[in-house]
């Protein structure tokens, strides 16, 4: 996977490695320690074990400019269904939340599972994130109702 630049001063996009996991951890800490006790950021960095870099690093995204990582997004495509791809985890670093740094991860993810012949994306968020629900109904995605998880899937975000 290659480099994309999005003009001069903006972060690069890059596939993840499985040498970014530690740091990644601590991004989510971080990031998250603001809406969160040191013990529930904790908490939530164990969704990010090492293995999702270990195995799927390929389908990774990292934003990172000259200071260090920015945003990433952890995903992957199925192993058991060669039409879906799935957004695991998404972080982004508070200062530049609401300044479209997750919109760029999700498109150049959906852009490569597109290239790779994927032909839907799923993502799951907690149904009482409702920032969540309208970033992702925003980036193209339905609400499955019956999914007491709430996945949110993208076909047509895909195949465009």
């Amino acid at each position: 996977m290659g480099w994309i630049r999005k003009g001069e001063g903006m972060p690069d996009v890059r596939q993840a490695l499985e040498s970014d996991h530690r740091t990644l951890v601590e991004c989510v800490q971080k990031w998250w320690g603001d809406s969160r006790t040191p013990d529930q950021a904790r908490e939530l960095s164990l969704l990010l074990p090492k293995l999702f870099l270990q195995f799927f690093s390929s389908t990774s995204l990292v934003l990172e400019d000259d200071t260090g990582v920015k945003a990433f997004l952890v995903g992957l495509h199925s192993a058991d269904n060669e039409d879906v791809a799935y957004i695991h985890f998404v972080g982004v670093d508070p200062k530049l939340r609401g300044q479209g740094v997750a919109r760029r991860l999700y498109t150049a993810f959906l852009q490569r599972a597109a290239e790779a012949g994927r032909e839907e994306v799923r993502a799951i968020t907690s149904p009482a994130n409702t920032g969540s629900i309208a970033f992702h109904r925003a980036m193209g995605f339905d609400l499955e109702e019956d999914s007491v998880a709430q996945f949110l899937v993208a076909g047509q975000a895909v195949s465009r």
